[in-house]
């Protein structure tokens, strides 16, 4: 007998170490898994609820079109694309010899209306005394009825004696018809003096030559000359940096032809364009930050929502979506945030108009309004530029009146008198 066989056998490998590893190894991942969820549930509860980001939000501006009032020749360009200009400071010079032709023809037009309302003036005494030559006549007239009415009356009385002839008794009485005719045409003269004379005060009654209808129509003329002239130089509405310039030398531009644009870059703002599902939370009032790429994440904007916009963006595009055709497809879109800026992180970090920007809105408070319900006080812009005071046209107006008014200012004639009568 092998004494081998009586040896016991060795037992079996047990396989639990490799199950076990594997059983921790899931364990640690579901514990990780676990703790990362709510982490980010932490954090999203805590602090990802109270923000709102975007990255489709750009730098906008006012962007001014300088152009011009009056036509003319560009003789002189003063600024170029870049440049910084003050307010008021001259652009562009157009060529000065249209406008002071313009106001020679207004001044001569001027004093030929101020000498032809003087004669109408100077008329009405003319007028006058016509009327009164005209009623002289018709006395007369009536003088001689009178005495061939006499005459007459007395041949007849005699005729019946045989002291009178036929003959001259028909003489006396085209004597009479005669004076009758000389008497109607005296009449018709006084009635057409008076209607001339009428007329005439029709154009001057209650007003004065220099408050003349005419006159006024011209002094309006010599007005609207005057200010062509101070014109001729277009001045910068506000201070600004030069853009678009497109305005050249000898060019012949016409009025409202755009010259050039001006970019104040102290008046900047941001509009941040966020989708339709993040503008539940968003309203007036709330604090902005913000990071421009220019300057990457070394400088960080502070701002302020200033409003919402009314409608997306496709529906104010130049091709609208057409949402009724049978193509229909869901898109989700986009509102314009404007986002106020502080005026001293402007001027520490220069912005230009449409750079890009990463916008975060703290949502935290709710107290504000979705939508503005008043112009904001800051809202309203004025240029004092085009305000040219017209003391210059109104002195010029007033010498050309004294210099051509050959009557008195208030000289209106006469009224008319009364008719006579056969």
């Amino acid at each position: 007998m092998n004494p081998t066989s009586q040896l016991p056998s060795p037992p079996a490998s047990v396989p639990a170490p490799r199950n076990s590893r594997r059983t921790v190894a899931l364990l640690s991942v579901g514990a990780v898994v676990g703790v990362a969820a709510l982490a980010w549930a932490s954090y999203e509860y805590l602090v990802a609820r109270h923000y709102e980001t975007t990255d489709n939000a750009y730098v906008q501006g006012n962007v001014i079109q300088v152009t011009a009032q009056i036509g003319g020749t560009v003789v002189a360009v003063n600024a170029e694309d870049t440049d910084y200009v003050k307010v008021a400071q001259t652009l562009v010079q157009l060529d000065p010899a249209d406008a002071r032709v313009a106001l020679a023809q207004a001044e001569a037009a001027l004093a030929q209306a101020v000498r032809q309302v003087s004669m109408l003036y100077a008329n009405n005494s003319a007028m006058v005394a016509q009327v009164s030559l005209r009623e002289t006549d018709l006395g007369r007239a009536q003088v001689e009825i009178d005495r061939a009415s006499a005459d007459l009356a007395r041949r007849q009385s005699l005729t019946g004696s045989g002291a009178v002839s036929g003959e001259e008794l028909q003489h006396a009485q085209a004597q009479v018809a005669a004076a009758r005719q000389v008497w109607a045409s005296a009449q018709a003269g006084v009635v057409a003096a008076r209607e001339q004379l009428r007329a005439n005060q029709a154009q001057t009654q209650g007003t004065s030559v220099a408050l003349h209808p005419s006159v006024q129509a011209a002094a309006a003329k010599l007005r609207e000359a005057w200010l062509a002239t101070q014109r001729l130089a277009v001045p910068a509405p506000v201070a600004g940096y030069v853009a678009k310039r497109t305005v050249q030398l000898g060019q012949r531009v016409a009025a409202g032809t755009p010259l050039m644009a001006l970019i104040p870059l102290d008046q900047l703002w941001v509009d941040a364009n966020f989708k339709e599902v993040q503008l539940r939370n968003i309203r007036i009032g709330q604090p902005v930050s913000l990071r421009a790429d220019v300057y990457g994440k070394t400088v960080e904007y502070h701002g302020t929502v200033a409003g919402l916009g009314v409608g997306t963006g496709a529906a104010f595009a130049l091709l609208p979506a057409q949402n009724a055709t049978g193509n229909w497809i869901k898109v989700v879109q986009r509102v314009p945030v404007r986002v106020a800026l502080k005026p001293e992180e402007l001027a520490a970090h220069p912005l230009r108009v449409g750079l890009s920007v990463d916008a975060t809105v703290d949502v935290t408070q709710q107290g504000g309004k979705m939508l503005a319900d008043a112009p904001r006080a800051a809202a309203s812009s004025q240029t004092p530029v085009y305000a040219t005071s017209e003391a210059g046209a109104d002195e010029q107006v007033r010498r050309i009146i004294a210099a051509h008014t050959t009557l008195p200012a208030g000289l209106s004639g006469l009224a008319p008198t009364g008719s006579a009568k056969p």
